[in-house]
């Protein structure tokens, strides 16, 4: 069975897209759709942008979303999903791919969610951390003794768990992480505290866009983000998106679930290769490809 999967915030680099929007009509009416929406030219800045311009969260989630969006377009007939997952951004891509979004809608929440986020990321300055080769039950009490926010955000593979709040509680998670055995405690350059309680204002404001928002059931389960389950409801997947902003992103257990209900061909839809990486540190015998070999 085949499992597309798509990527979250990350994955980006400069170049991403160019490629598609000059050898493929489709992809570049696409693209220039795009640009009107946003009201600004995205792909002068996927194509030939600096680092930072990419790392902006208004600029990073757009433009991932349009690259795994178009790609998965691009795959036309041989886009054959029995389910799909997108790790946290990636699960509005995984969406419009799979049919219950569209495409213009699905780029409007995006945006309106990277907007959200860099609002609520400059109300408290706030950051992320991934500890490595720590037992996850380890990390999550450490993280419960700590006065300052600090919650797991991301459960990426075994070993890799990405804890996110305040700048003072990381601080402190950190050194206590690593004085309980982490072999490293790495801040993160990202803008904010994603995946936690500060996120809730982000959280309000993206809820009120998709509650109005039409989703249609999709042709195949998508596994979400909040709980690691598959869904088709149209009304649970609305509740299970609100939710993933200030949830945590339980990505190795969706991964190990898809495993377990007989995924056994995973295909990454979008930028770079980082989920082929982490399916393979959950599941070392798993196939994993890239879509863009298969356009």
């Amino acid at each position: 069975m085949k499992a597309y999967i798509f990527p979250g915030q990350g994955a980006q680099f400069v170049g991403m897209g160019s490629g598609l929007y000059q050898s493929s009509a489709q992809a570049k009416q696409l693209f220039e759709q795009a640009n009107d929406i946003l009201g600004f030219r995205i792909t002068d800045l996927m194509f030939a942008g600096t680092d930072e311009d990419l790392k902006q969260t208004n600029v990073t989630q757009p433009a991932i979303f349009l690259h795994s969006v178009i790609l998965a377009k691009e795959l036309g007939h041989n886009f054959t999903p029995d389910m799909v997952a997108g790790h946290s951004l990636g699960e509005f891509s995984a969406l419009v791919a799979a049919g219950a979004l569209s495409f213009e809608d699905g780029l409007k929440l995006v945006a309106t969610r990277a907007n959200a986020m860099q609002k609520a990321c400059e109300l408290q300055p706030s950051t992320m951390a991934a500890i490595l080769s720590l037992e996850d039950n380890v990390v999550e009490n450490i993280c419960k003794t700590i006065g300052d926010v600090v919650v797991p955000a991301n459960y990426n593979c075994p070993g890799q768990l990405v804890i996110s709040g305040s700048i003072a509680g990381i601080d402190k998670a950190c050194e206590l992480l690593t004085a309980a055995g982490a072999k490293r405690a790495l801040k993160l350059n990202v803008g904010g505290a994603f995946h936690s309680p500060l996120m809730e204002t982000a959280r309000v404001e993206l809820e009120k866009a998709i509650v109005a928002v039409d989703i249609k059931e999709p042709i195949c389960p998508i596994y979400q983000n909040i709980d690691a389950q598959p869904y088709q409801a149209t009304n649970q997947i609305k509740h299970n998106l609100i939710a993933q902003l200030t949830g945590a992103v339980r990505w190795s257990q969706t991964i190990q679930l898809m495993i377990q209900n007989g995924a056994t061909n995973f295909i990454e839809v979008g930028p770079g290769n980082v989920l082929q990486g982490l399916v393979k540190k959950i599941n070392r015998g798993m196939n994993t490809i890239s879509a863009t070999e298969m356009c």
